[in-house]
């Protein structure tokens, strides 16, 4: 369900933001950027394996604007949509209420420790949820 004067976060709308405007999700939810995911063939120097999900990361901790270099192994079971194609991450509060009402791509899961994370669809993007529970450091 949607706030009052706030399109779903899945949906299109009429409701059109001005070139200055920020992100309504940003402006109206409190949501907080955390990294751009980019999917790529191509090894990069650094990468640091996840098993469990058969993926490569890198850039993450290096890159001052929040780019994460992806590098897929064969047989990763994340959806082929986030192997293929870059998806931003959001910082929020509550990740169920933040799910609420979207095109689900993958349920909530906890990839680390105090990390909570789900991916939604966007107009055909994904887009990741992270809540963080764990004591930032």
């Amino acid at each position: 369900m949607s706030e009052p004067g706030l399109p779903s976060i899945n949906a299109s709308s009429d409701i059109r933001r001005k070139d200055h405007e920020l992100p309504a999700v940003l402006v109206r939810k409190g949501w907080r950027y955390h990294h751009l995911g980019i999917p790529t063939r191509t090894p990069r120097r650094g990468e640091k394996y996840l098993p469990a999900f058969r993926m490569y990361v890198s850039g993450f901790e290096s890159n001052p604007f929040g780019i994460e270099w992806m590098h897929f192994e064969e047989g990763s079971p994340l959806p082929e949509l986030v192997r293929t194609v870059p998806h931003v991450a959001f910082v929020v509060d509550d990740l169920e209420k933040a799910i609420e009402g979207a095109e689900i791509l993958s349920a909530i899961n906890s990839p680390s420790e105090g990390v909570r994370v789900a991916m939604i669809i966007s107009d055909g993007a994904p887009v990741e949820l992270m809540e963080f529970r764990a004591r930032r450091e």
